[in-house]
């Protein structure tokens, strides 16, 4: 389907002609004599991104897809967030892109320089430059991964691409039966509920969104993502945990099933999907914390059906943070700060959270000849799922002594006090941090915790993380150009954690950690104003968080409201 791959014509750039070679595909088939006219679609992630693309040309012949775990618009949420960068895409270049190109399939040779490459030793060396990795024995990917870590204008026709950025062609997008599903600790999920929102009532069509507690692919025992996982997708809905967690085999699916119920039911005329809802997500929480006898906390969950999304019940409720850090759904009255440093050469590790691609391929002394790339175990080096937010030893990043991020000197915690009664949100999540700095840039993190209290299990208690985001100062408010800061002014860091669903038990605490750095999840702003991605320059930032008054920082999550 794309162009320059295999024995295809043209110049492969990922990303740059899926759209219309997708539609050019999709016609073609649909006037093959085999083919009664009616072409369907579906995959995932890469899969995903083709689909989406195609259906912005609204090809001839297409008549249904099923999207599962992918974009919507690669500047604000996939490939940049923000303003800042995904590391994950470097990562992937390095190891599932570029090591199963087709160029590195036809020589041993390339492929066995990115075979030796550790992915880690890279990230902890700082940013790359060009020609300094393997990626330099494929052009075309060097090219495309430095474009996304240096381009930010929205009006690059980078990021205007239907191949990239589907929200910009919602209106003329193909107007079929459509399912979008993915799960909540997946890299793709604000995007995957984005979709669902811009088009269901859109189009005349009907539109599903499913949400588990997945990740991106399947997590799999001993910490190593196999090749398997990787190149079959149905594993992650048919392991009920994410990380450290498990939720009961209730939370299992089963993807060829369901795909299939679908396309039969719109496809054939079926009537196996007639009773399916609109909108049906996992709704997490609901266990006892109890530590199962795989080793991962029971967070547990059930499913839940609605007609829109946020379900209907759904109050937007702020939670303001306070001097003393405290989250309340009181404004405060009178105005506070709380300020921290924060220094680009010991940023905040990354643990979990909605990451894929954090990978490198285990060091094996034979050569790809003798142990082929693809029978190789691959180290998941920054976990993907829900994990207590503690350090360790295996923690990438983390440096003695090893704890709760929430001891950090440059982690500003805010929690409620222990809930009398349980809190359910089932939503999209905004969070507006008020915040000066001393210089011309730098980020502002978010993370929404559910505290768990200490249990003869977890005596310490245990953090798990929801979701998270990040806001690069100088893109502020998802600016089309940037716009440097002016030192000690008072700005808004804007943000969108993912969506999700989750039920704080009574005795938790809903928390809210800022910060300026998760890493690897985003890259490091070197607070200097200078380049989006590279650059030797960095200084040690003083930041403020500001509370109260019109300066009040707060997250505004999607409570459900109960009778």
């Amino acid at each position: 389907m794309a162009a320059g791959r295999f024995d295809s014509d043209g110049e492969f750039y990922i990303h740059r002609n899926e759209a219309e070679d997708g539609a050019d595909t999709v016609e073609w088939l649909a006037e093959r004599e085999y083919c009664d006219g009616q072409v369907a679609t579906l995959g995932t992630s890469y899969g995903a991104w083709v689909q989406s693309a195609l259906a912005t040309q609204d090809p001839e012949g297409l008549a249904g897809m099923f999207v599962n775990m992918g974009a919507a618009n690669g500047r604000e949420k996939t490939f940049r967030h923000n303003g800042a960068f995904e590391l994950r895409w470097l990562c992937w270049a390095l190891t599932l892109g570029a090591g199963f190109a087709h160029e590195s399939l036809a020589d041993p040779d390339v492929q066995q320089q990115f075979a030796d490459v550790d992915v880690r030793e890279v990230l902890r060396g700082g940013p790359i430059a060009r020609g300094e990795t393997p990626l330099a024995e494929l052009p075309g990917y060097e090219e495309w991964v430095f474009d996304i870590m240096t381009t930010g204008s929205a009006s690059d026709d980078l990021w205007q691409n239907p191949g990239v950025n589907f929200e910009r062609h919602y209106e003329q997008s193909a107007d079929v039966p459509t399912v979008y599903s993915g799960g909540w600790y997946d890299s793709y999920t604000g995007a995957t509920c984005d979709n669902f929102v811009g088009l269901a009532d859109r189009k005349e069509s009907d539109h599903y969104l499913l949400l588990g507690p997945w990740t991106h692919l399947a997590r799999l025992p001993g910490g190593h993502d196999h090749s398997e996982a990787l190149l079959f997708p149905p594993l992650t809905w048919e392991h009920p945990t994410a990380g450290d967690l498990a939720f009961g085999e209730n939370a299992a699916r089963k993807y060829r099933e369901t795909r299939l119920r679908f396309f039969d039911y719109y496809l054939r005329g079926g009537d196996a999907w007639a009773d399916q809802p609109r909108v049906e997500y996992f709704m997490m929480g609901t266990g006892d914390g109890h530590r199962t006898n795989g080793g991962r906390l029971f967070h547990g969950g059930e499913w839940r059906s609605a007609e829109d999304w946020p379900p209907a019940g759904t109050e937007m409720t702020r939670f303001y943070t306070r001097e003393d850090g405290t989250l309340s759904t009181e404004r405060p009255a009178e105005s506070g700060t709380t300020s921290f440093e924060f220094d680009p050469a010991d940023p905040v590790p990354t643990i979990g959270g909605n990451t894929s691609s954090y990978l490198t391929y285990e060091p094996r002394e034979e050569s790809v000849r003798a142990h082929p790339l693809g029978d190789r175990n691959i180290v998941d080096f920054a976990g993907r799922g829900g994990y207590d937010q503690r350090t360790d030893e295996e923690t990438f990043g983390a440096t003695p002594p090893y704890g709760p991020l929430a001891d950090r000197e440059d982690v500003r915690v805010f929690r409620t006090p222990p809930l009398e009664e349980a809190v359910e949100i089932a939503g999209p999540i905004r969070v507006r941090v008020f915040a000066a700095t001393d210089g011309p840039d730098t980020d502002i993190t978010a993370k929404l915790i559910d505290e768990y209290p200490p249990s003869e299990d977890y005596p310490d208690g245990y953090a798990l993380n929801l979701s998270d985001s990040i806001c690069r100062g100088r893109y502020r408010g998802y600016r089309d150009e940037p716009d440097f800061l002016e030192p000690g002014e008072v700005y808004e860091f804007y943000m969108e954690p993912y969506d999700t669903a989750n039920r704080f038990g009574a005795g938790h605490r809903i928390r809210l950690d800022i910060s300026s750095s998760n890493w690897p999840r985003f890259d490091v702003n070197h607070n200097t104003g200078g380049p989006l991605y590279g650059g030797e320059e960095s200084r040690v930032a003083a930041n403020t968080i500001h509370h109260g008054g019109d300066r009040a920082t707060h997250a505004e999550l999607p409570v459900s409201q109960t009778d």
